[in-house]
């Protein structure tokens, strides 16, 4: 069978991106495209789009501008049903030693624990994914609760019977 020789990828990995090596990336099968957190993003009045790969606080920004005439524009809907126009353009990333080129949406992801997202467009027919491995341990999960949480904590009958459509009044 053909899929047998494709590499196997975990739930992360590590890729290299536009002379970046090892920046920590989540392989998402739910997720349609790929996505790429950029900084400084806009367009000139010559029409090309600019931008920088991450923000100032990532490890991986060194400033560098990098210029595109082939972009898109798209709408994109969140998982939690936000709609958001997100630019999108061509980059070439070394995946599992392998070189390939997706089309990544550009976005704020200062507050993912990954950096860049790989969607299944970008890997089909070139790799398998193993969810039971990671390349990259899970950062702890952020332990602080949000002042719904604490509401919640406080008074779960009160805050159901506010929140809920079917609570009593």
């Amino acid at each position: 069978m053909k899929d047998e020789k494709l590499p196997i990828l975990g739930s992360n990995t590590l890729v290299s991106i536009c002379g970046r090596e090892n920046v920590p990336a989540k392989i998402d099968t739910g997720a349609d495209s790929s996505s790429i957190w950029v900084s400084h993003l806009r367009i000139d009045e010559d029409g090309i789009l600019k931008f920088r790969l991450f923000g100032e606080g990532s490890p991986f920004y060194n400033g560098k501008v990098i210029k595109r005439k082939d972009y898109k524009v798209a709408i994109v809907r969140s998982a939690t049903g936000e709609e958001q126009i997100r630019y999108r353009t061509h980059l070439t990333i070394r995946i599992a030693g392998k070189k390939i080129n997706a089309l990544f949406n550009l976005s704020d992801r200062s507050r993912n624990n990954f950096p860049i997202l790989i969607g299944r467009r970008s890997i089909s027919g070139k790799f398998l994914v193993d969810v039971s491995k990671a390349e990259i341990p899970r950062p702890p999960k952020n332990q602080k609760t949000g002042p719904l949480t604490r509401e919640l904590k406080n008074n779960p009958r009160e805050f159901y019977k506010k929140y809920s459509k079917k609570g009593e009044k």
